[in-house]
């Protein structure tokens, strides 16, 4: 099994072979100081989102520890998760729900969103998914949609809403077109 070390917010695979492997199975993380990997030939550390350590750890894929060798329960990790992402139970469904109908997800904070989806990988093809979480409570206004759809426009991909019902763990969309009459 891949371990990882838990480094502030991030989680880093050291050994470069173990990060070629996780890389290779799902395009996890990202190789340190490398912005557009081409393929698995690189030689860096992977650094890891928590969110996506989170996921690998409880698919057992990942055992994180901390800088001094001990290991970090899966409850653990999700305590910290909860600190450093606003509303984590509700991405964090949506982000296991994506993965596991085999999307590659990234963070799209770059687009002002929450996740940047891909149907193949980075490198491979761009995202044509950007994906905000939004519960059902939550306010939608017109111009926040307005302005969401239009940078997704701009950058050529389609704007999704995803609505998760945490307690019943599932997760509805709604996908948004734009056009021109």
């Amino acid at each position: 099994m891949i371990s990882g070390r838990l480094v502030e917010n991030r989680i880093v695979i050291w050994d470069i072979a173990d990060s070629r492997v996780l890389f290779a199975s799902g395009y996890y993380g990202k190789p340190l100081g490398i912005s557009k990997p081409k393929g698995t030939d690189f030689d860096a550390p992977l650094v890891l989102d928590l969110i996506e350590g989170c996921y690998l750890a409880e698919k057992d894929k990942l055992k994180v520890f901390y800088i001094d060798g001990k290991q970090v329960p899966n409850a653990e990790i999700k305590k910290i998760c909860k600190k450093q992402y606003v509303d984590f139970e509700a991405k964090y469904l949506v982000f296991q729900n994506l993965r596991d109908k085999g999307y590659i997800v990234a963070p799209g904070i770059k687009f002002g969103c929450d996740f940047a989806v891909y149907e193949q990988g980075p490198g491979i093809d761009h995202a044509p998914y950007l994906v905000q979480v939004f519960r059902a409570t939550d306010d939608l206004t017109a111009t926040g949609l307005v302005l969401a759809g239009r940078l997704a426009t701009t950058v050529k991909k389609q704007f999704i809403l995803a609505i998760p019902k945490v307690k019943e763990r599932k997760v509805d969309y709604v996908g948004f077109d734009w056009w021109r009459a």
